[in-house]
């Protein structure tokens, strides 16, 4: 079968990718070797797109209700609830929640269908929760949400300044360019986190900051830039707006007490930037997903603008996104904040849209952002939401309040290529949508580079791309213009509309695109709006040309609640993407963290009375959920992280989104997910244990269990209390070697059909459990012994290779450490030709590199 180049499913860096069908929903994939944002390179979520591309989970057809109906039947309800909504209450009475997953087309319809036809601005996307900071000050700074910077000028920079963000974790193919660049030129690297990840222990200076001192931070460095002479007059003069009283609203305070770093270390580090004009700062969520994170975002454009780090090679604030099309939903409108093609909402941009789509209405200004719209939903203010390729029930802050919003809303549609999420469960109608190796059309990535994401798969099922739908449900309602036969003729309309009475006025302008044949848009190469550095040859998207200096201040956290003295930051795992439904499918991607961890520091361990390896029940204002506890000393004490990832559908614990309050940025309407009050005590069960099946096992009943995906069936965890003689019944019928000791309270049953392991549990009170990866590989095999399964061992043990570094080739920590010491290896490469880690998708690099450092013990224990 033909290879087909299309872009990867998940982060927002972009990658090409080359997918050759291997079967009829199997596929080999490569990296493409001439797309500019990889080069042919691929992290380990990209690397095992295969895996997750089966039938497994797919939502195949129309759902009413829990019957299965047709697409005509279920058009004409969303049409005819809709109307009969808007008819009643008004068109504020709808919403749209949109998703970076959606490809420029579907949310360029969705748009379009709200705002110039419904005529309401009530269309928001998850990306607000993930990178509407930097759009709010990227406007307030340019003009115009414009990121200034490519991935070139990360091989240009002297010095690159991450700010929250764990780029060898998020964005690992950015990663390995910055690890590139320092090996070819030495660019010095300065991480600004509160944890000591992979990144910052690669870095050559780690700022350890408090959370949320990030203003105080670059505020500062702007008034030491300002007091030893060494700001860009002339590019402050000819391109840069100041607002009066700005100088002087620079801190004077201390600011190493206000980041809670040492003097030294804030010294080195404004020495690094004085040092080396050739910076680029690139930001994230860190940054992004905080209440100040406009703010924040704009202390750091500040320091480039008034040094002139800016619109010239190796320079730049640059704000890498989270999703795989997070940029085209902000070009074409997905926001409830912003018009299509860079538009706001002034009398003149209203008009403007409303003649270019000849719709009947328009928006009267902008529309409810994302945790306002389910605020409006839980007061019945909204009746009736369409969501689309997300999972709020999971995502949003306060999750639990999230589902109080969606019980409380009298109609619910869901799209997604997934029949059960938690969102899925208060839908009255879902559509089956097209997934990833089906979906044809484009994404923007970080940089500014629109590419051709390409269907190399006939869509399982029933299954319908999202436009289509959203196009049959307008004209469903009456409305003319949505007539497109294909995802080419969507891609031309807003192409022309990004030119329409432009004039130079938004540099967002690719209409050189509007008349292209649907052929040359199938073969369309990817392409940069806006050129490599778009503010080197022109001015900003102001009325006089030139960019503001934003005045910012730094707002102290309040640490006065006794009840809830810790706090709470979440975030994203290595191989794990948003809520698992994709990267869950794949066994490699599983083994790297098999749980949800709260990782914390062994001083704040021995504080709260917490155990290593046990669990922990993590507590806010909003919620509570159990973790299994970590001890690390890259955490800062009296700080807890937890990662995003697990669900109601794959953990009965580990719900993060359970608990960030729902406070947000005044500007961005972004909330903090970073800085959360919450306490944690020990959860100590009556039992523990573990399951093992090759089918997908039923949900059980305790309070701690969670469940991933393995080479030939799934791993689940538990932990509770009370009777464990009720956990028999989460095996399969066979036949059955046990020992059930109820006294003790110890269960160790295998189940076998023909000879083969179908099924293991294993149960104690006393805390004693085997290994599981022996017992996981005997999974769908046959000829163990049953005492060796009751064991939980063979008769002649292995050795422990410890817990997997590199999934693309299996390889755990002891199997590296024992190579490394006993081969005296003292390189990544040395590694990799001696054992083949680290040689693939290269995501396990920095963990490798860890463990070569005198620091391993300090790093993994």
């Amino acid at each position: 079968m033909n290879a087909v180049k299309t872009i990867c499913a998940y982060c927002g860096v972009g990658c090409g990718i080359v997918a050759t069908p291997t079967g009829n929903r199997t596929a080999a994939i490569a990296g493409d070797p001439d797309h500019p944002a990889n080069f042919g390179k691929l992290c380990s979520k990209g690397t095992h797109l295969g895996e997750t591309i089966g039938l497994e989970g797919r939502l195949l057809h129309p759902m009413i209700g829990s019957e299965r109906a047709g697409w005509h039947e279920a058009l004409d309800l969303v049409a005819s609830r809709f109307a009969a909504t808007i008819a009643e209450y008004g068109p504020d009475s709808v919403a749209f929640y949109a998703s970076g997953q959606m490809l420029t087309e579907d949310y360029y319809v969705a748009n379009k269908l709200m705002k110039g036809f419904i005529g309401t601005a009530n269309i928001d996307t998850n990306s607000r929760l993930c990178m509407a900071s930097a759009v709010a000050a990227y406007v307030r700074a340019f003009g115009e949400d414009v990121v200034p910077c490519s991935y070139d000028d990360l091989d240009a920079a002297d010095l690159i300044v991450l700010v929250g963000s764990n780029t060898a974790w998020c964005h690992p193919i950015v990663w390995q360019r910055i690890e590139a660049a320092r090996a070819a030129h030495g660019t010095k690297l300065v991480v600004i986190d509160p944890r000591r990840t992979e990144t910052a222990e690669r870095a050559d200076l780690h700022l350890a900051i408090a959370p949320d001192s990030d203003v105080a931070l670059f505020t500062g460095l702007l008034a030491e830039m300002r007091s030893s002479w060494r700001l860009d007059g002339r590019y402050l003069a000819d391109h840069v707006a100041v607002p009066e009283g700005f100088w002087k609203s620079l801190p004077t305070a201390d600011v190493a007490k206000t980041c809670d770093i040492a003097p030294a270390d804030l010294q080195a580090f404004y020495d690094l930037f004085a040092e080396h004009p050739r910076t680029v700062t690139l930001f994230s969520q860190g940054v992004n997903q905080s209440t100040s994170g406009t703010d924040k975002a704009n202390a750091i454009i500040n320091l480039h603008l008034a040094t002139g780090r800016i619109g010239k090679p190796g320079a730049g604030p640059f704000s890498i996104t989270g999703q795989p099309n997070a940029m085209g939903g902000r070009e074409v409108g997905g926001l409830a904040s912003m018009l299509a093609a860079h538009m706001g909402f002034s009398d003149a941009e209203r008009d403007r849209a409303r003649r270019f789509w000849q719709s009947p209405t328009i928006c009267s200004g902008p529309g409810l952002k994302a945790v306002d719209m389910f605020d409006a939903m839980a007061k019945g203010k909204i009746k009736a939401v369409w969501i689309m390729a997300t999972n709020p029930a999971v995502s949003l802050p306060d999750a639990r309040m999230a589902r109080v919003a969606l019980a409380n809303c009298p109609f619910v549609v869901v799209s997604d290529c997934i029949a059960a999420t938690d969102t899925g469960f208060y839908a009255q109608v879902k559509l089956p949508a097209t997934g990833w190796g089906e979906k044809d059309g484009t994404v923007t990535n970080s940089e500014r580079r629109v590419s051709r994401q390409r269907g190399f798969m006939a869509p399982l099922g029933e299954a319908r791309a999202d436009w289509w739908a959203i196009a049959e449900v307008a004209k469903r309602m009456g409305f003319a213009g949505f007539d497109y036969p294909d995802p080419a003729s969507i891609f031309r309309e807003f192409a022309a509309q990004t030119g329409f009475e432009n004039d130079g006025a938004r540099l967002l302008n690719i209409s050189d695109k509007a008349a292209i044949t649907s052929a040359d848009y199938d073969a369309m190469a990817p392409f940069q709006w806006g050129g490599a550095s778009p503010f080197a040859t022109r001015g900003y998207t102001t009325p006089d040309g030139k960019a503001r200096l934003v005045p910012v201040r730094h707002v102290p956290r309040d640490d006065g609640n006794r009840a809830l003295p810790l706090r709470l930051n979440t975030g994203r795992y290595r191989d794990q993407w948003h809520t698992m439904t994709r990267t869950g499918l794949s066994p490699k991607l599983s083994q790297h963290r098999r749980e949800p961890l709260v990782e914390v520091h062994p001083d704040t361990i021995q504080r709260l009375g917490l155990a290593d390896g046990g669990l922990a029940r993590v507590e806010t204002a909003q919620g509570s959920s159990v973790f299994r506890v970590a001890s690390t000393p890259d955490q800062r004490r009296r700080e807890l992280f937890v990662p995003i990832h697990w669900t109601d559908q794959t953990s009965g614990g580990g719900r993060a989104g359970l608990l960030p309050a729902r406070d947000r940025d005044p500007v961005s309407g972004q909330p903090g997910f970073k800085n959360t009050p919450a306490t944690a005590s020990a959860y100590k069960p009556g039992w523990s244990g573990f399951l093992l099946s090759r089918d997908l096992p039923a949900k059980p009943d305790c309070t701690y269990w969670t469940r991933i995906r393995t080479a030939s069936g799934w791993l689940t965890e538990l932990a509770g209390d009370g009777d464990i003689a009720p956990l028999i019944a989460l095996l399969p019928e066979g036949e059955r070697a046990e020992m059930i000791d109820p006294k003790r309270g110890a269960i160790r049953s295998a189940v076998m059909a023909d000879g083969i392991l179908q099924a293991a549990l294993f149960v104690s009170r006393s805390g004693g459990l085997p290994p599981r990866d022996w017992l996981i590989a005997q999974l769908g095999h046959a000829d163990t012994a049953p005492f060796e399964l009751l064991a939980g061992r063979p008769a002649t043990p292995a050795p422990d290779r410890g817990k997997i570094i590199c999934v693309c080739f299996d390889v755990g920590l002891n199997t590296i450490l024992d190579a490394i010491a006993t081969r005296h290896l003292v390189s990544v490469e040395a590694v990799g030709a001696a054992i083949n880690a680290g040689t693939n998708c290269g995501s396990c690099r920095p963990a490798i590199a860890a463990l070569l450092s005198p620091q391993k013990e300090a790093v993994y224990g």
